[in-house]
């Protein structure tokens, strides 16, 4: 079973640990079964690749690595780089809204 996830493609998240802390970006895809996330331009990296009957050269493939979704934090605000974490809350007419915890539960957009 997989938890709630908060953080969705397309939002702007800063990297809380690793190698490339402090780096920020856009989120190109949630991988539920694996609880990480890809982030446009972090964590490239190379594979070799053996030679075979359709690439008989064999050589390099650039791939894109996962980063786990407990190593990022959901950007609150762009021009200062404020990072919070997330919540959840049901509005008036029924429908779950995420919040953002360190800005007072302002509703995320």
């Amino acid at each position: 079973m997989t938890a709630i996830k908060k953080i969705k493609k397309n939002d702007m998240v800063k990297i809380i640990s690793g190698a490339n802390k402090g780096t920020t970006g856009k989120v190109e895809a949630v991988l539920n079964k694996q609880n990480a996330v890809r982030i446009e331009g972090v964590g490239k990296t190379h594979r070799k690749v053996k030679p075979s009957m359709a690439n008989p050269q064999g050589g390099h493939k650039d791939i894109h690595m996962a980063i786990p979704i407990s190593k990022v934090a959901l950007v609150i605000d762009e021009k200062t780089g404020k990072t919070s974490r997330i919540g959840r809350i049901k509005n008036t007419d029924g429908k779950m809204t995420r919040v953002a915890r360190q800005n007072n539960n302002k509703e995320i957009k």
